[in-house]
């Protein structure tokens, strides 16, 4: 065997080494849990054979605690670059297998590279959580390298997206590199996140509670609001990641991807035309709305399960990929919260970063009241998704189908904060309030004299509903571009965001605004 023969012997023998992480033991181990390793995630997440790697042979520098026995290369994260359906994405997968994926400050330098590489060259990030956390042998190191990788999420936010995915534990400072990332996927059952574990909970609050109730996915999905998505499985965890790449640009600098579509952009939904109910306190289901209008009715929810009184999700219109904000009548009769403003507030902002176009359908009988609302903070949350809408310069169209009563018209991207295309259906209510509350303040007194109150304010609210809360008040105003037929909706869409593609705003030279937090 000649020299060259037995150093590319040598090379062959150390990536089996790398490749096999903690050892098949561990491998094992880990497969009997239901769970896959880090390289079987990437190679799922990535188009076959697009994989290229970097630093295989990395190892940690510690020596305390007999840590110098304990080397693997790699060092518990595996990191690199490949494509998903084509499109180039940065990547990197912690391997659960060394050490329980515990950071050490070779296992950040890692991780920052690739996330450096992300920024530089314009393309996602993804990052694939299984840590125990902080490895603690190396004390301040890993600290250090936790920090370096949370300065970097913030100098890549609203450059590239950042998408998280938590398969296994997530805790501690191990929780903030993937809050600070736009999107996160959590799976159920085997991943949890949360800054202190239930033994402390428990010594610190006298509380007692389970992994799964303190940072399950189902949990986060759903009353935090941390998590976007709660899958069944690390593989439908994935397919969720890919799936929701495929609807944003690469980068800040670039136009949403177009897909080609079959749909046509002027098909008609006659069902649209009878889908608000006669009565205004009857429910319907917004999601109706959505899935009739957009190309061959594939919506991407997001945070479906966490404040479901507003939707947020996205579609596409004619190939083209555009965010969806909605009120949803079937929860809390569409009214806007705390959860929900802050819930559409973000998902608002992540598309003015990336020149997703926002369609808002609108809905709303106003914000939500009551002490509990207000004690916490209602003002100043619902503030968030007035300063989203106002301070977009993306383009945006919405469409009003129902009502939309007082502060909430005006924060649910109305022409006045500049809405560039605001539609109404016939069946729009655009006022204060609505009709019964709006006649028992102007009439209260009149009512008190007449001889029967009821029919007195009956007749007051059908005039009122008459002259006041309907779209053409609006529309005289210019405050309503045009009063559309329900069925023709999509057409109508389509047509706004095609003369909107070229659309240039801009906000006034600051540092940054202050969002109400």
């Amino acid at each position: 065997m000649s020299l060259i023969e037995k150093k590319l012997e040598d090379l062959m023998q150390k990536r089996t080494e790398a490749r096999l992480g903690g050892g098949q033991e561990r491998i094992d181990a880990l497969h009997a849990k239901g769970r896959l390793t880090a390289r079987e995630r990437i190679n799922l997440l990535l188009d076959e054979g697009s994989f290229e790697e970097f630093d295989m042979f990395k190892t940690h520098r510690c020596h305390n605690f007999g840590m110098q026995e304990k080397v693997f290369l790699g060092d518990g994260v595996v990191t690199g670059y490949g494509t998903v359906a084509g499109r180039l994405v940065y990547v990197y997968g912690q391997d659960f297998t060394v050490l329980g994926g515990s950071l050490s400050e070779t296992l950040a330098e890692k991780v920052c590279k690739v996330m450096d590489l992300a920024i530089k060259n314009g393309a996602p990030i993804i990052g694939l959580n299984d840590s125990g956390g902080a490895r603690i042998q190396e004390g301040i190191e890993a600290l250090a390298g936790y920090s370096e990788i949370f300065q970097r999420n913030v100098m890549a936010s609203g450059v590239v997206p950042q998408i998280s995915a938590i398969f296994g534990p997530c805790a501690g400072g191990a929780v903030y590199s993937p809050a600070l990332t736009d999107f996160i996927a959590m799976v159920k059952t085997n991943s949890y996140m949360f800054l202190t574990g239930p033994k402390v909970v428990k010594s610190v609050t006298h509380e007692d509670v389970t992994v799964e109730e303190l940072g399950g996915a189902d949990m986060h999905a759903s009353v935090s609001g941390v998590a976007d998505y709660a899958a069944e499985s690390g593989v439908e965890a994935i397919a969720y990641v890919r799936k929701l790449l495929s609807f944003v640009p690469q980068n800040n600098m670039e136009n949403v991807p177009l897909l080609a579509t079959t749909d046509p952009p002027d098909r008609r939904d006659e069902s649209l035309n009878s889908l608000i109910p006669d009565s205004a306190n009857e429910a319907y289901d917004m999601k109706e709305v959505i899935v009739r209008t957009v190309d061959d009715g594939d919506f991407f929810e997001v945070k479906e399960q966490f404040a479901p009184n507003i939707i947020t999700g996205f579609g596409r219109y004619n190939g083209h990929s555009v965010g969806i904000v909605a009120n949803q009548p079937l929860h809390l009769s569409g009214v806007l919260d705390i959860n929900s403003s802050i819930k559409a507030a973000r998902f608002v902002r992540f598309c003015d970063c990336f020149n997703i176009p926002v369609v808002t359908l609108v809905d709303v009988p106003g914000f939500l009241p009551g002490t509990n609302q207000e004690y916490n903070g209602v003002i100043r949350n619902g503030a968030k998704i007035l300063y989203a809408y106002a301070e977009a310069t993306i383009p945006k169209v919405t469409v009003v189908t129902r009502k939309a009563y007082g502060g909430a018209y005006c924060v649910m991207s109305s022409k006045h904060l500049r809405g560039d295309i605001n539609y109404a259906w016939p069946s729009a209510e655009i006022a204060v309030m609505g009709g019964k509350s709006a006649v028992e303040v102007l009439y209260s007194r009149e009512a008190r004299k007449a001889d029967d109150p009821a029919v007195f304010l009956a007749e007051k609210e059908k005039e009122y509903c008459q002259t006041m809360a309907n779209p053409f008040v609006a529309a005289r105003r210019g405050y309503i571009d045009d009063i559309i037929e329900p069925a023709r909706s999509r057409f109508r869409i389509i047509k706004a965001l095609e003369m909107l593609k070229n659309k240039r705003d801009t906000n006034p030279m600051k540092k940054h605004g202050n969002i109400p937090l």
